[in-house]
């Protein structure tokens, strides 16, 4: 596979995922589904991690990416694919922090727990981490879960929205290191494909 094809293919991958990680992180902000527990939000999902590092942040190096695989702007032929090799290659740095910074953030958060109500016949607002003072992890004892009264099924909600915002950001990592490794190679060879090549 020459790098324009190979940088067509990483663009087109991240661009789905950037709008999954958004739609997951906007998810979160509002626990089962419901408005009425915007107060009471895990702090990993106010750090924006899928809507600003897997998301956002993504959407540059996946444009650049798909660029440096077709003609741009800036000509055809081995000038202008090596330009745009060089902007998809610092783009795709930038990219590869963000979902670092994502990546971080989720599993911090798997670890931590949800913030929620434990039942306290005694108190009637115990909002906290709970789950973080625990030895052993939640993950693997679902019957701790059913502990966390406020809001509804808060662990289950926190569990997969967060694995998912995990599993896409390690991808987009993933991605954006063989971006890096690809433009490197188009900035130094060029683009292995003809300048007759009609492809877009």
């Amino acid at each position: 596979m020459c790098t324009g094809k190979c940088s067509r293919f990483v663009g087109l991958s991240l661009l789905p995922m950037a709008f999954i990680c958004i739609i997951c992180n906007l998810l979160l902000m509002f626990p089962n589904g419901e408005t009425k527990w915007t107060d009471h939000i895990t702090l990993q999902v106010w750090l924006m991690a899928g809507i600003g590092g897997a998301g956002l942040f993504m959407l540059c190096p996946s444009c650049n990416a798909i660029r440096a695989g077709g003609k741009g702007c800036c000509g055809e032929g081995c000038c202008g694919n090596r330009c745009r090799m060089l902007r998809s290659m610092i783009s795709s740095i930038f990219g590869g922090l963000g979902s670092f910074y994502c990546l971080a953030v989720s599993g911090v958060a798997l670890n931590d727990g949800p913030l929620c109500n434990f039942a306290d016949p005694e108190q009637k607002s115990n909002w906290k981490y709970h789950f973080k003072e625990m030895e052993n992890s939640y993950l693997t004892n679902k019957t701790s879960w059913n502990l966390c009264t406020q809001p509804p099924n808060i662990v289950l909600w926190h569990i997969v929205l967060f694995s998912i915002l995990l599993a896409i950001s390690s991808i987009e990592f993933v991605l954006c290191a063989i971006q890096i490794i690809n433009s490197l190679m188009g900035v130094m060879c060029g683009d292995c494909r003809k300048k007759n090549n009609n492809e877009a």
